[in-house]
């Protein structure tokens, strides 16, 4: 099962953002509806230590529904917030969250709404080992413990590594890892290049 989702290898919160994204035909949502929840929940399933495959498979479409409208609520108000950060003014990439202090309560209040835990356990002869514990639905935790992640990046030095791809068309965020990284792929790097050739040769000729 894959998302139609772009996944970069950024921060949990940067893909969730990047669930809005681009190409020839338009802006797309990957959350758009249960299945695409699903996949998206499947696809970073590995990175989050609250879930697997099977919790996820074990949603009912309800549950779907419920998660994906979280889902989607967070993803905005960290949008809203990402375009804060990073000055963003790209038209197609304009959050649904209008407001920054709504996008701060809907943060705060998703990162609540499903508390999980650390748990030591230790039995006599073997290594203790660490594992999370939730009071809810495993899938719910997730997406509490991914606003929790978003809380960090935002109020730490982090938020300013975090840029806006201002390749043609795209609307994805990303984490500027190295110094010369100005994209978010080599993609979008040979699509401004191009677009940036194009103009000069217009120029020459016009």
């Amino acid at each position: 099962m894959d998302t139609d989702a772009p996944l970069l290898g950024e921060p949990l919160p940067v893909e969730l953002m990047n669930t809005i994204w681009a190409d020839r035909d338009g802006v797309h949502d990957a959350l758009r509806d249960p299945d695409g929840t699903r996949a998206w929940l499947h696809a970073v399933s590995p990175r989050i230590d609250l879930m697997t495959p099977g919790d996820l498979d074990a949603l009912t479409p309800s549950d779907l529904d419920r998660l994906g409208g979280r889902l989607i609520g967070l993803r905005d108000a960290l949008r809203r917030l990402a375009a804060e950060t990073t000055e963003d003014a790209r038209p197609a990439s304009t959050s649904a969250t209008r407001e920054l202090d709504e996008a701060v309560s809907v943060l705060n209040q998703a990162a609540g709404d499903t508390p999980h835990w650390s748990a030591l356990s230790w039995t006599p002869g073997q290594a203790p080992s660490r594992h999370t514990r939730t009071s809810g639905q495993a899938a719910s935790a997730a997406v509490s413990a991914i606003a929790e992640e978003s809380i960090t990046l935002f109020s730490q030095g982090t938020r300013h590594h975090l840029r806006a791809c201002l390749a043609p068309g795209c609307v994805l965020y990303f984490l500027k890892n190295h110094p010369r990284r100005e994209w978010c792929s080599p993609g979008c790097g040979n699509r401004a290049r191009s677009a940036r050739h194009y103009q000069r040769h217009r120029r020459t000729t016009a």
